[in-house]
């Protein structure tokens, strides 16, 4: 596990929108806490064993406190439901972070963002570091409706909700924000973001297609289900430090090859979402199987996470 490690205490519970709670998190002592930045997320450990991923909403400047936001998924497997059911204020939770795989992008003269439901989380940061910078941006937020709308009152009393837009769909996509509409004209200078649920992050980028991979960023807070891998062939792996050659079956991750041969990685979600497992790839041809990098960063094939990728080439060698 990577970042700090922190034990803080739940101070408030927040009813932000139906099946969505904001958690406020701080150091039971009053200190300040590590310092983050736009995009950034930690690594919580609940109270059933679990540990999720939940992006910082609150302000980068405010670290006396960390924000997260979570939606009661009843379909997931723990996560959410133990947060809605089991943490309370007062309680202390295990925190690891906080890191940023989805941060601002430096250059750009002008950002947009594109919000799905509970991916607005991410983008709260980061619209209040924009709004705080004088930064030129816009943020689409698309949601089924005003009741399921987290941060609603957050937004109208900020000085920036003259620059959210919001697109309530009631159930029905056609009648919501028309995404290939919006990106259909490559901006100069532009950079965009989009977070949230599967079919959103499909439709974000298949309208982006066009855009110069650079200027697109995105984040996925759950695993794609509809993306198909194809079979998983038997591969092996190569410790650069030592020189030993280890096989990889079918049915096994190379992390867990590389646990059971004394070799610890780092990991935290180990479905390829996080990017905690990020190891450097020294040679070989990965089979990319994460939500992390993006389409440049796959093809540099520099990084590989070993939680979920596998390989194309007979061997890879790993920076271990």
């Amino acid at each position: 596990m990577s970042g700090a490690v922190l034990t803080l205490k739940v101070n408030r519970v927040i009813d932000e929108a139906i099946d969505i709670r904001s958690y406020e998190l701080v150091d039971p002592e009053g200190r300040l806490l590590p310092m983050f930045t736009a995009g950034a997320h930690v690594d919580i450990e609940l109270p059933n064993g679990l540990v999720r991923q939940y992006s910082i909403s609150s302000d980068p400047r405010d670290v006396d406190r960390y924000v997260v936001g979570v939606l009661r998924e009843p379909e997931s497997r723990g996560g959410s439901t133990c947060m809605h059911d089991r943490v309370r204020p007062g309680d202390h939770l295990t925190i690891h972070g906080p890191r940023n795989n989805f941060p601002l992008a430096a250059d750009a003269r002008h950002h947009i963002l594109l919000a799905g439901g509970i991916g607005v989380t991410p983008m709260m940061a980061m619209v209040r570091d924009l709004g705080a910078r004088g930064a030129s941006f816009e943020m689409h937020y698309c949601t089924r409706s005003p009741e399921r709308t987290a941060f609603r009152t957050d937004i109208a009393q900020s000085d920036f909700a003259d620059r959210v837009i919001f697109h309530h769909d009631n159930g029905n996509p056609a009648d919501g924000l028309d995404i290939a509409g919006l990106l259909r004209e490559v901006r100069p200078d532009t950079h965009v973001y989009y977070c949230g649920p599967a079919g959103f992050m499909q439709a974000c980028e298949a309208a982006l297609a066009h855009w110069p991979r650079h200027t697109v960023h995105f984040e996925y807070f759950s695993v794609d289900e509809s993306v198909e891998h194809g079979e998983s062939a038997a591969f092996k792996v190569k410790i650069a430090s030592t020189g030993a050659v280890l096989d990889v079956p079918e049915d096994r991750t190379i992390v867990e090859v590389l646990r059971a041969n004394g070799l610890e990685v780092e990991t935290m979600c180990e479905e390829g979402i996080c990017g905690t497992c990020a190891t450097v790839l020294l040679d070989g041809e990965p089979d990319h199987r994460d939500f992390v990098l993006d389409d440049e960063e796959k093809a540099r094939g520099e990084f590989i996470m070993v939680c979920c990728s596998r390989a194309r080439s007979p061997m890879l060698t790993l920076d271990l």
